[in-house]
């Protein structure tokens, strides 16, 4: 009998798939199955639905949604106002402590999340939101109206839960909130950016929630002019912008991770080459006290460590297109 080849890599992955596929088969089956506690309720209308939620109809008449339901439905759910989000409410009227009458969008009202954010997407699909399903905020349990409240109108544009996109942001990311208030940042704090300008929360198809292809795509669409193609270009830039600067704040100049010269020894070490001819083969508390520098002066420091440090040299950092400007010298 001929031996038996091996599973190829392809083969192992897909007989894994299928096991995992059919230990859940069950699970899926169930929750396919479970009765729907809503599948016999009724619409009833707004005016029964605000002769108890009075403080919501005061508060809902000034969204959009309201103005476009009642004044321009587009469907027949539409017109349903309060119901074309929260479901048919006659079995809700008749038992209002039972939660799952009806569709809530509150924590503790205990409705999944998944049913909260499909009554979203059975109007807002698509688009801004094609990449929803799967991205990092949607694995995380992240619901619709953890970051907009639709029944009122806190914010100038996007129904927001804060008074602005970049609040509603900060209220989860509290370590950007801190690195936005360091001494250079991005002038988000000062209202002129968002974090919608360069990330879209519903989802992309890069990492971080990026609204480019990569960190440099997304750098230059504002910084054109570091884009190139340069003549001679240098390595660490064109592979990541963020090899140098912290993309939202940073205590150094030019949202830089480490100051100068630090940062460019990184890479140009003291073991010869730039580095050594940097400090003279000698150490860098000394180029900056003078120490290493044959005069009487001995405060005087080296011009290779003061202001822009190896800048004041290498101006053309990002990459140079002078026919001399193998080190960015110009």
């Amino acid at each position: 009998m001929a031996k038996q080849k091996p599973f190829t890599y392809l083969q192992k992955y897909v007989a894994a798939l299928a096991t995992a596929l059919l230990a859940l088969t069950p699970h899926a089956m169930a929750a396919e199955t479970a009765p729907d506690p809503m599948a016999d309720a009724r619409i009833v209308g707004e005016q029964r639905c605000v002769e108890c939620h009075d403080t919501e109809k005061s508060l809902f008449g000034h969204t959009q949604h309201a103005r476009v339901f009642r004044e321009n439905p587009r469907n027949e759910t539409e017109k349903a106002v309060c119901e074309a989000c929260h479901g048919p409410g006659s079995l809700h009227v008749a038992d209002t402590h039972d939660k799952s009458k009806i569709i809530g969008f509150d924590k503790d009202w205990e409705t999944p999340i998944e049913r909260q954010n499909a009554q979203c997407l059975n109007c807002h699909k698509g688009g801004q939101r094609l990449h929803w399903p799967g991205s990092i905020h949607a694995t995380n349990k992240l619901a619709c109206s953890d970051c907009h409240n639709p029944m009122a109108r806190f914010s100038a544009n996007g129904l927001m839960k804060k008074a602005g996109i970049t609040e509603t942001c900060q209220s989860c990311h509290q370590q950007q909130r801190a690195e936005f208030k360091k001494k250079s940042h991005m002038p988000v704090p000062e209202g002129k950016m968002t974090c919608v300008d360069c990330h879209n929360p519903h989802g992309t198809s890069s990492k971080k929630l990026l609204k480019a292809d990569s960190v440099n795509d997304l750098c230059y669409s504002c910084h054109t002019e570091k884009r190139g193609p340069f003549i001679w270009e240098h390595a660490p830039v064109r592979e990541n912008c963020m090899n140098c600067h912290s993309p939202h704040g940073s205590n150094q100049d030019k949202l830089l991770v480490q100051a100068r010269p630090m940062l460019c020894q990184q890479c140009h070490s003291g073991q010869g080459g730039m580095g050594h001819q940097m400090f003279g083969g000698n150490t860098l508390p000394g180029a900056m006290t003078g120490l290493n520098t044959p005069t009487t002066n001995l405060t005087a420091g080296s011009r290779r460590t003061i202001s822009r440090s190896c800048q004041n040299c290498h101006t053309q950092i990002h990459g140079s297109n002078s026919t001399s400007g193998a080190r960015f010298q110009r």
